[in-house]
């Protein structure tokens, strides 16, 4: 299951003084579950840009709690600074990195903009996909005239979206804040077999989408071309929302391509890639490599590296880890040093820094012995849960065996597609071995609270209640989640590679016991609920899968059994 995170990017108006700016970033670290990134301060810009990323609802907490103490602590009457700024929080943007569509964090941003607004009486400005008119998404719209222009625009009669349109005592102070919802931006420089600047230029200016200077004649020593109110005529480049230019980096003693892209979306940065490679070629040039600055969302690696497989007509449906190595050796990431993704990937630090002993991270040998010992968890849901990741792993090794089959390359496409959809589903199942156990103890917990007074007897019998619940329904899900692996070793079973029909017996063997023993848990635990209509309805429904689950493992079998034919 894909753990909703986004990232928030605020920019304070202190560069200079680091008791100032710990004191903000120690505001946004006190909310539990945040992880601070970076906090990058600049002296000349008197700016500091901080970097924290979390689950939304305590990503946008914390980001209230760092702009208060802002408010707090920075005056804006006596600050100067490179940068334009207009607040003490200048910038708010937040970013989503996995599992939120845009469209969600506009409204993340706006409920933000509006606690702001209305709790700390700042005036707030939406910008970019937040912004409510479509001249604000333009930050510099939203910023004209910087803090000194703030009080004639709002005396003016332009109103911020939230928060008061006036500059009085406080808000001198405060000054005004835009927040944001922006894409991700990736930092990415390509490394070329030249010490020409001149050269990766030109590269640059190719692929970039603002492009190049239109001349007459010669590209580059011909007069600029102008329209007839004398602007200067540009012809774009090849990639939207990149920007790009060429330097030499003395380090390395090369030309690189240092690009921007602004939006993943638009132009993911494995077509980027490819791209620069193409142009960098047509001038004689080659891509030895690139290089990732800064930290990255997962989905940047994984989609690059489904991308290149597909290329090489290579099923897409395999371990995760081995999608971000052939991501990693396609775009040359570790030319010019190792690249490490636990160190770059935004979700794998967030997964290390989580010290939460999982059973799914046990060796087979340890997760047995573990499941031998006197505790009662881990018990037979978190069992149920990994014998149907075992039959969606079963399903995929077939379709996988099936798409790389001599003499089958033109049905690599479609293994692959169901090589993706095993993965999936074991990663699922995966996760609920731990989620059940998890389940488990929350009942443990809810039994441990006290019981002396009237209104702690009520408090455990309703966590007890809810405990139970939602214990119930976590073997539901397994139940669910190991059905789905059926229509895979069906297909597996008819489709696939012959000499694998046993293995996709086996599949669905594995998701039979998978339903049948997450049934028995949703049972015992549903009898602990006093709420029998719902419990009633809980068992029905998990009755049906387990009915259907018998009648789909028969299904298989005797497909199997004929190919077998024994």
């Amino acid at each position: 299951m894909t753990r909703k995170l986004i990232e928030c990017v605020p920019n304070f108006s202190e560069g200079r003084d680091m008791q100032i700016i710990k004191q903000i970033t120690d505001a946004a670290e006190s909310v539990e579950g945040v992880r601070l990134l970076d906090v990058d301060p600049g002296a000349a810009t008197n700016r500091t840009v901080v970097t924290f990323v979390g689950e939304p609802e305590k990503v946008m907490e914390a980001a209230f709690r760092a702009v208060k103490k802002a408010s707090e602590l920075i005056d804006m009457r006596h600050h100067h600074g490179e940068h334009p700024r207009m607040g003490a929080t200048d910038v708010c943007p937040l970013v989503p990195i996995a599992g939120v569509t845009m469209e969600e964090c506009v409204e993340y941003a706006r409920t933000l903009a509006k606690r702001i607004g209305e709790e700390l009486g700042i005036p707030v400005f939406c910008y970019e996909s937040a912004a409510y008119v479509p001249e604000r998404r333009n930050l510099a719209v939203c910023r004209k005239g910087e803090y000194e222009g703030l009080a004639k625009r709002l005396e003016d009669g332009e109103k911020p979206d939230f928060g008061p349109a006036v500059i009085d005592d406080y808000t001198a102070r405060t000054g005004a804040t835009a927040v944001g919802a922006r894409d991700f931006l990736v930092a990415i420089n390509y490394n070329l077999n030249t010490t020409s600047t001149r050269r990766a230029n030109s590269v640059a200016f190719d692929v970039r989408e603002k492009g190049r200077k239109k001349r007459e004649g010669d590209p580059i020593t011909g007069k600029v071309v102008k329209d007839a109110e004398g602007n200067v005529v540009w012809v774009p480049g090849t990639l939207k929302g990149c920007k790009a230019i060429g330097w030499f980096i003395e380090e390395y003693g090369i030309a690189q391509v240092s690009m921007n892209v602004t939006n993943i979306n638009v132009t993911p940065v494995h077509v980027a890639f490819d791209e620069v490679c193409d142009k960098a070629h047509a001038r004689g040039l080659r891509v030895t490599g690139s290089e990732i600055v800064g930290l990255i969302p997962k989905k940047v690696l994984i989609d690059a590296g489904k991308y290149f497989l597909a290329k090489q007509n290579r099923s897409c449906g395999i371990p995760e880890e081995d999608i971000v190595k052939i991501a990693v050796k396609s775009m040359g990431l570790d030319d010019l040093k190792p690249f490490n993704p636990r160190e770059k990937v935004i979700e794998y630090i967030l997964e290390d820094s989580d010290r939460t002993p999982k059973l799914v991270d046990l060796t087979v040998r340890g997760f047995a012995e573990e499941t031998s010992r006197e505790s009662p968890a881990p018990g037979g849901g978190s069992i149920s849960a990994y014998m149907g990741s075992l039959g969606a792993a079963l399903g995929a090794m077939v379709a996988n065996l099936s798409s790389h089959k001599r003499g089958w390359d033109d049905q690599c496409p479609k293994f692959s597609v169901w090589a993706e959809k095993g993965q999936d589903l074991m990663y699922e199942l995966l996760h609920l071995v731990d989620e059940d156990t998890a389940a488990f103890n929350r009942i443990m917990d809810a039994m441990s609270m006290p019981k002396k007074t009237d209104e702690e007897k009520a408090a455990r019998a309703a966590a007890m209640q809810d405990a139970t619940l939602y214990a119930t329904e976590v073997p539901l899900r397994t139940m669910k989640a190991s059905f789905k692996v059926f229509e895979l070793v069906e297909a597996m079973a008819s489709e696939g590679n012959p000499n694998s029909v046993s293995d996709a017996g086996v599949g669905a063997l594995a998701a039979r016991s998978a339903v049948l023993g997450a049934f028995l848990n949703v049972k015992i635990n549903a009898s602990g609920l006093k709420d029998r209509e719902k419990a009633d309805a809980l068992v029905a429904e998990a009755a049906k899968i387990a009915e259907e689950a018998v009648r789909q493992e028969s299904r298989v079998l005797a497909i199997v059994d004929s190919k077998i034919g024994q």
